[in-house]
């Protein structure tokens, strides 16, 4: 072999082991690239992956529970009556694979079921789709009418919706069930606070489905089971609330007013009797509602300046602290200076030498504020604290916590106000559990609606009375209870009493602050009457408010007597026996 024939050998040789070199570096490149993604889909995003292919092969039902319902019961029958409940309802829903004329049953479904036809003709038009609903909770009058057609590809499902049997009933107080997003989810009232004991657990039901997408028979199946709603029991007495709704509704329509609320409460454990608001709604139409603010209970959420109702907390006060007492001598002269500010009595009359027996019971605004100076702005504010105001009362449905704010920075005319219920804002929950006190020795109870909570499981969670302090001591509510029984004898609650009982209250005409700037709107007030009876040992204490009366100014004629009406009428469902000669009354 000649050196040149060598040399081109060689030169070949090299060319190849180059290519050879290059096509094994190649490969490796490619296997480590293999491997690095075989790593990277099995290991680093194994689960992933796992799942989408578990997805692809199986079909996740999720499993709902039932929410629970929602009862309240009566003092003698002892049977609990359902107020809220799920029902399931027919909806109408088309198989669009199965339909052959898609144009002739949207004009058909359209006419029975009072839909417009484009409007079905878009649902039912993709012969891709399996399910689509039509029309929810038809009627049973559109269910015949529907089936009377005889559709293929046309059939009938079942809806559980929240139902409430008795309409308007304790609309604000029950709330609603009503979509928040994409999901139902109880809105206002015990719906709302009691959303996530109502509505109970999802449960899921997972099964292998074939590339079709229907389910293999016989085929592993994991189900874990839905844990239906608890059940809730209220405190509120059907009978009471029935009439306490009545009275407040024939109040507001007879005084042409905007609108007005009842709350009942039992001072010795705080347990809420009733709660009333009218104008009212129907959860199961809540849609339809004229104006949303009716969704609001006005007991817990109405913050209003209160007015000379307020007026025996201030004396309680100073009563307690020893400064005063019901025979102490007062002398009015009509009005009290401070601050370039001239406050008088609300009738502009001047009284002279008198007592404060008679300062609550002629409701004089100087001798409220004669009583607080008594002790001092400070511990006024202390006891304003003590029964509860200016934070919420922490029962079981939504509530505001008033506002005090106007007695930060110790301004004399604010605490002067104050003293007579004006300049600062509180609820009539707040009122009743203030005046609870008074009622019950001395001792403050917390105000609770939930009696009960009963699990699926049969398990019953009681609510226990709960004692939140002792604001003023037993001598002391005695005392003012014997002054407010003097109000409905001589003063302006006379409309209040109850032939053959001590009935003790206060009335309140407060006026209605400007929501465009400061002072007060002219020609509006707001009425309330608050008491309790009988006065030796309550079974009750009660208030009424009426909003925006138009036929009369003082609340002497329109909360007094609707509380009377109502005070009458519970003491003789609770069977008290009158104490006193009703001749002399």
């Amino acid at each position: 072999m000649t050196a040149k024939s060598s040399a081109k050998t060689n030169s070949v040789e090299a060319t190849f082991r180059k290519r050879v070199m290059w096509v094994a570096s190649f490969l490796l490149i490619g296997f480590l690239a293999i491997t690095i993604r075989l790593v990277h889909l099995q290991i680093v995003q194994g689960d992933k992956y796992q799942a989408q292919a578990s997805n692809q092969r199986t079909s996740v039902q999720r499993l709902f529970p039932v929410r629970g319902e929602i009862k309240i019961s009566d003092y003698f029958a002892g049977e609990a009556y359902t107020v809220a409940t799920s029902i399931e309802k027919p909806l109408v829903y088309v198989v669009p694979a199965d339909i052959e004329d898609p144009e002739k049953i949207a004009e058909q479904l359209a006419s029975v079921l009072q839909l417009d036809k484009q409007f079905v003709w878009d649902k039912i038009k993709d012969p891709s789709r399996k399910y689509v609903q039509i029309k929810k909770q038809i009627t049973e009058e559109e269910r015949q009418a529907v089936e009377a057609l005889k559709l293929r590809g046309v059939s009938f499902d079942a809806e559980t919706t929240r139902f409430y049997p008795e309409g308007e009933f304790m609309g604000p107080v029950l709330g609603f069930v009503g979509y928040k997003g994409d999901e139902r989810v109880g809105l206002y009232g015990v719906e709302s606070m009691f959303e996530k004991d109502l509505k109970g657990i999802p449960g899921s039901l997972a099964q292998e489905k074939d590339n079709t997408g229907s389910w293999i028979f016989g085929a592993k199946r994991d189900r874990v089971p839905a844990v239906d709603g608890d059940n809730i029991i209220l405190t509120i007495d059907k009978t009471i609330q029935l009439k306490a709704e009545s009275i407040i509704k024939e109040t507001v329509e007879e005084h042409s007013a905007d609108s007005g609320s009842v709350v009942i409460m039992d001072p010795k454990t705080g347990a809420i009797l009733a709660m009333a608001n009218y104008p009212s709604f129907d959860p199961n139409n809540y849609s339809k509602v004229e104006d949303i603010s009716y969704y609001n209970n006005q007991i817990t959420m109405g913050g209003y300046e209160p007015g000379s109702i307020f007026k025996p907390i201030t004396v309680a006060a100073a009563v307690n602290e020893g400064k005063i007492r019901a025979d102490t001598p007062f002398f009015d002269s009509g009005e009290v200076k401070i601050d370039g500010y001239t406050i008088k009595n609300s009738e502009q009359k001047v009284y002279g030498q008198q007592d404060i027996n008679f300062v609550l019971q002629e409701s004089l605004n100087t001798g409220t504020i004669f009583a607080k100076d008594k002790i001092g702005n400070k511990k006024f504010g202390e006891y304003l604290q003590r029964f509860g105001f200016g934070k919420k009362t922490g029962i079981e449905v939504p509530e505001s916590a008033g506002n005090l704010s106007n007695l930060v920075g110790n301004i004399g005319v604010n605490y002067h106000t104050a003293s007579f219920g004006q300049g600062i804002s509180v609820t009539p929950i707040q009122m009743v559990q203030s005046f609870g006190a008074l009622a019950n020795g001395g001792k403050m109870m917390q105000p609770y609606m939930v009696k009960s909570r009963i699990r699926v499981t049969g398990e019953v969670i009681e609510t226990k009375p709960e004692q939140l302090g002792q604001p003023i001591t037993s001598q002391t509510a005695s005392t003012v209870s014997g002054m407010l029984v003097n109000v409905v004898e001589k003063g302006h609650g006379k409309r209040a009493a109850v032939p053959g009982y001590y009935v003790g209250g206060k009335t309140g005409t407060a006026q209605v602050a400007r929501k465009d700037g400061r002072g007060y709107e002219e020609n509006n007030n707001i009425g309330s009457f608050i008491g309790y009876a009988p006065i030796e040992d309550p079974k009750f204490v009660m208030l009424v408010r009426v909003n925006h009366p138009r036929t009369v100014r003082f609340a002497e004629s329109t909360a007094a007597p609707a509380f009377g009406k109502i005070a009458q009428f519970l003491l003789n469902y609770y069977k008290v026996a009158p104490n006193r000669d009703v001749s002399a009354q």
